[in-house]
């Protein structure tokens, strides 16, 4: 079987994470890699370098916060959830992912310029 590999962009992984959490509350990061790996049809599998340090930086910026839980096995887990200014974030940023893959779609489709 071929194997292809999926390269996520660091943007594009906040705006993935941000909206998992906007959807489904608050996660632990093992959560929050499998709904994405869900949501992509088993296409997309994060590891933990690619994802911890992703919750790092939106935590740093101020748009998710974290605190310890117990996860459903019993271990201790950090939960992920959005704040105020996450939600804020989340709308700017999906508004331009769509002007982008909206141009992205002209392009790839030839549309010529007016």
């Amino acid at each position: 079987m071929a194997e292809s590999k999926t390269d996520v962009l660091q943007g594009t992984l906040d705006l993935m994470v941000l909206k998992t959490l906007d959807a489904l509350g608050s996660l632990h990061g093992y959560g929050i890699a499998q709904r994405i790996q869900q949501v992509s049809g088993d296409m997309l599998r994060l590891n933990q370098g690619t994802l911890y340090p992703a919750l790092l930086r939106l935590e740093q910026r101020g748009w998710i916060e974290s605190k310890w839980g117990v996860s459903e096995n019993n271990r201790r887990a950090r939960y992920y959830s959005l704040t105020r200014a996450g939600r804020k974030q989340l709308q700017r940023e999906t508004e331009d992912w769509k002007r982008i893959a909206a141009i992205m779609a002209r392009l790839l489709n030839g549309a010529e310029a007016k």
